[in-house]
């Protein structure tokens, strides 16, 4: 088995209780009870670890807030894997700060649940409206959050007409110097779609694409800023919402679904077995997963649902009309470890 663990945490593994073998079979679906709104309201506030942009965290937070006063919502933001490798740090030192967590890597829960931090929880709006392959059979996890991992421009500095169509016109030497791409080691979004492209096209291709002088960021939201600032022209990778967003903002941005695909990027959230406020995890999940909440992650943060219920963001193509290249959690967290040493070899950074 292939822990994916920094140097130094391996003893993690020794201490924790390892899901057995037989499949547990999910809980019943939870209803929101007011029982459960008390019990939260009297541990206090629920923590939030998450990769999701910032701004939109706080979003979701102040409208849980609102909608059940007297329950804070303490968002921890930072990169899936950055996120990944503190919760590791903590729990191999016996502390458990987080609640509820969320990851832009699928793979992250595969390994949480292995390990047995989740807590099996199934709130009833994912039970009545998310698709099978969108939740786990076990009732551990279930996606909050789809995206796209895109290609974009600067319309500013560069003509539609000229612009790049697919990941193979990026090799073109006029666009050396010119590009901006996100890092696999920090970002969840972007070790899942470096392994789609890998996959789809081939080491070999970001062995030619690391000789373009690409200036390298952190986080899957750093690509689509570099852009609307005018530091590059164009991005090779980033997260779709938040080029969406800016581009509704009035920035000279816009978006490129490549003609090989673009990386599918599924972001699942889960209660810990042992969260601190575990009431307050709860009744966080059940909103979090609700129609209302998944609908606000789709208008405001021009995110992409799993919620049969969601009504698609208008003015923008539906998921169904683009060509994706397929998500594979399990083999990501199989490879894990291939794919951030790879990247270190053509990219060095």
């Amino acid at each position: 088995m292939r822990m994916r663990f920094a140097p130094g945490l391996a003893l993690v593994v020794a201490t924790l209780v390892i899901a057995g073998a037989a499949a547990a079979q999910a809980p019943a679906p939870t209803k929101l009870t007011p029982e459960l709104i008390d019990a939260a309201r009297k541990e206090g506030k629920v923590v939030w670890y998450t990769s999701v942009e910032l701004e939109l965290a706080e979003r979701v937070a102040k409208a849980f807030e609102a909608k059940y006063p007297g329950i804070p919502v303490q968002v921890e933001r930072s990169g899936a894997e950055r996120n990944f490798q503190r919760l590791a740090q903590e729990y191999a030192s016996n502390i458990h700060s987080a609640d509820f967590v969320n990851s832009s890597d699928a793979a992250h829960f595969i390994v949480w649940k292995r390990q047995g931090w989740l807590a099996p929880f199934v709130p009833e709006d994912v039970a009545q409206y998310y698709p099978p392959e969108q939740k786990d059979p076990d009732g551990t996890y279930a996606t909050w959050r789809m995206t796209l991992s895109i290609m974009g421009y600067n319309t500013k500095l560069v003509k539609p007409d000229q612009a790049p169509k697919s990941f193979a016109d990026l090799l073109d030497p006029k666009w050396a110097g010119k590009m901006v791409k996100a890092h696999p080691g920090y970002s969840g979004t972007i070790l899942t779609s470096t392994f789609e492209m890998a996959r789809d096209l081939g080491w070999d291709y970001f062995k030619k694409l690391s000789k373009q002088r690409v200036m390298q960021v952190q986080s899957a939201t750093d690509p689509p800023r570099k852009l609307a600032a005018g530091e590059r022209s164009v991005m090779i990778d980033g997260s779709e919402y938040v080029l969406l967003a800016a581009k509704e903002k009035g920035s000279p941005v816009e978006p490129i679904y490549p003609t090989e695909g673009s990386p599918q990027i599924v972001g699942p959230s889960a209660v810990l077995k042992d969260a601190p406020h575990p009431n307050a995890a709860r009744l966080f999940a059940i909103y979090s997963f609700s129609t209302e909440c998944q609908q606000l992650i789709v208008d405001v943060g021009a995110l992409r649902s799993a919620d049969s219920q969601v009504k698609e963001r208008p003015g923008r193509p539906a998921l169904k009309d683009i060509k994706v290249m397929k998500d594979d959690p399990k083999t990501v967290e199989s490879q894990v470890d291939e794919i951030k040493k790879k990247y270190l070899e053509y990219f060095g950074t």
